[in-house]
């Protein structure tokens, strides 16, 4: 079942790094829907995106999984073709519920779900790769690494999906699309006290980077093109092609 999120709905003593722990879990479902905007939109497309990309004999992957919305998609996509799906988070807490999650879905593409820093994994023979807001809890001096490493781990044809919190160059714009993603979460029923502690809490573990600084880095690592497919307010996606 899931919870409402009201993780920052009381004034806190003292605001923690963000943590996904078992308390964000219970709420993880909500709490990203009310705060990422073109969430489900992303995670849908995911998998026509795999629907388009996946090739038979090859693996696709969904770094960071949480829960396992992008791994349910991607498997929607693939269907029955020969593809095996890993799934990793470094979270035991979001594992062990993915875990209950994917054992009650029907997919028929097989699913290796991992308890593994992404960093530290090897990435192989792989079509389409996922990265759903995740390089964004990366320290940035570690980016360039793990996109090289998934550059070099996609066979001809492979993709990379990569959805990131955003920032802008231009001060004034910077403000104006942070503004609109607190109007957003406002709409969605959160209190001016839980979006400041909440943005609190996340300024030090998520580190926002502009597209340009995303298509260098992604060029850098010697994709052949990528550029955004989707975009709200300050959250994107972008398609890299190896």
């Amino acid at each position: 079942m899931i919870g409402s999120d009201r993780l920052f709905a009381k004034p806190l003593a003292e605001i923690a790094g963000f943590r996904f722990d078992h308390r964000v879990v219970e709420v993880f479902p909500d709490m990203i829907r009310r705060s990422v905007p073109g969430y489900e939109t992303i995670v849908a497309m995911t998998g026509t995106l795999a629907e388009r990309y996946a090739q038979p004999g090859t693996r696709c992957y969904d770094l960071g999984c949480s829960l396992g919305a992008s791994t349910l998609a991607l498997r929607q996509g693939i269907g029955a073709r020969d593809c095996t799906i890993v799934a990793a988070d470094n979270a035991p807490a979001m594992i062990e519920r993915c875990r209950a999650v994917l054992a009650a879905d029907a997919g028929a593409a097989p699913v290796e779900l991992c308890a593994a820093d992404i960093r530290e994994l090897d990435i192989a023979d792989a079509s389409v790769v996922v990265l759903n807001f995740t390089l964004q809890f990366i320290a940035p001096a570690e980016r360039a690494a793990l996109i090289g490493r998934i550059r070099a781990g996609l066979v001809p044809g492979g993709v990379l999906v990569l959805s990131e919190k955003i920032a802008f160059a231009d001060a004034a714009l910077d403000a104006l699309m942070i503004d609109l993603h607190h109007a957003f979460k406002r709409a969605h029923g959160y209190s001016e006290l839980e979006i400041a502690q909440k943005r609190a809490a996340l300024e030090a573990v998520l580190i926002p980077e502009t597209l340009d600084v995303h298509r260098a880095r992604l060029r850098d690592a010697g994709f052949a093109a990528a550029d955004v497919w989707f975009q709200c307010f300050n959250f994107a996606s972008l398609l890299a092609f190896a």
